[in-house]
């Protein structure tokens, strides 16, 4: 087949892309390169740099025609979606509808979406499974339940299927380790450049970290799945950030606490998704231990800091 992988270049859009390759497939990348690294594309992936806002996206589709979308571009700091609404809309649920309208009159058959767990379902339901009414505290988790209901709407107006994969707290290599990256980025770059590490809060907030190969499995499941709707991405395990700290210190020999400062603005102090749905219909699984996962990332960052 050939998949469309729209922020192919980025942290999760350029290791789907690998695998996809490895699968065989023909892949066609879409990246404005804003916060994707084009070292990360192979040459076999066609390569076009343009943001998904773009009108001339368009001609894209017209060129190449792909059977499937795998969309993982967007505007990822919930901070951002708080301070600059208007912005984050114009990204995650413009931009999104544009390439959705695109798939319909352009014939693609389905229609991939990396949507979000924690923050779509808020803090009332721990852990959360997909019955559970979503109550987003940030702007990001409301553009990506829209993009949500875009979906459907377009599934029964227009047949388009798609799968829409709620992730849990995805880390692991290739992680940007600036900006609107991931703690564990942060956390793994600071102890390596030998900076003081600083944990917002008390550092009892939860979250459910899922790492970025599990990711990429589940969307390569998703490809072939002959049912429509959504599913969390995530391993059904609490982490808090203090316990993520000591782990990481163990990892890199780092000895002492870390600072702490104040907690950031639409921050939830707990976060975990159920999985069984994704297990039953999906037959996916997370297969990497937080341990595990957490010192292949580590390794990543060591070697690329050489």
């Amino acid at each position: 087949m050939k998949i469309l992988v729209t922020g192919g270049a980025g942290f999760i859009g350029s290791n789907i892309v690998d695998r996809l390759l490895i699968d065989g497939h023909e892949v066609v990348v879409a990246d404005n390169l804003s916060t994707g690294v084009h070292d990360h594309l192979p040459s076999d992936a066609r390569f076009y740099e343009i943001d998904i806002r773009n009108e001339k996206i368009a001609e894209v589709f017209k060129a190449e025609k792909p059977d499937m979308v795998c969309h993982q571009a967007a505007q990822l700091d919930v901070r951002v979606s708080i301070r600059d609404p208007l912005f984050d809309a114009d990204v995650n649920i413009q931009g999104s509808l544009r390439l959705i309208d695109l798939c319909v009159k352009h014939g693609v058959r389905k229609f991939i979406f990396s949507s979000t767990g924690g923050a779509i379902y808020g803090e009332d339901c721990i852990p959360a499974d997909e019955t559970m009414a979503p109550r987003p505290i940030s702007g990001y988790g409301v553009a990506k339940l829209s993009v949500e209901h875009y979906l459907y709407c377009f599934y029964k107006n227009h047949g388009l299927d798609y799968v829409a994969l709620r992730y849990a707290n995805v880390y692991g290599p290739r992680q940007n380790a600036h900006g609107e990256a991931g703690v564990v980025a942060i956390f793994s770059s600071k102890m390596l450049s030998g900076m003081p590490v600083t944990i917002n809060g008390d550092g009892n907030q939860t979250r459910d970290f899922v790492f970025v190969e599990d990711v990429v499995t589940a969307n390569i499941q998703a490809l072939n799945l002959d049912r429509v709707g959504a599913y969390n991405i995530g391993t059904g395990e609490e982490t808090t950030i203090n316990v993520l700290y000591e782990k990481l210190a163990a990892i890199s020999g780092i000895e002492g606490p870390p600072q702490y400062a104040p907690a950031k603005l639409g921050e939830q102090l707990r976060s975990v998704l159920d999985n069984s749905k994704a297990v039953r219909e999906l037959q996916w699984r997370p297969k990497t231990s937080i341990d595990r996962g957490l010192e292949e990332t580590f390794d990543y960052f060591k070697h690329q800091s050489r």
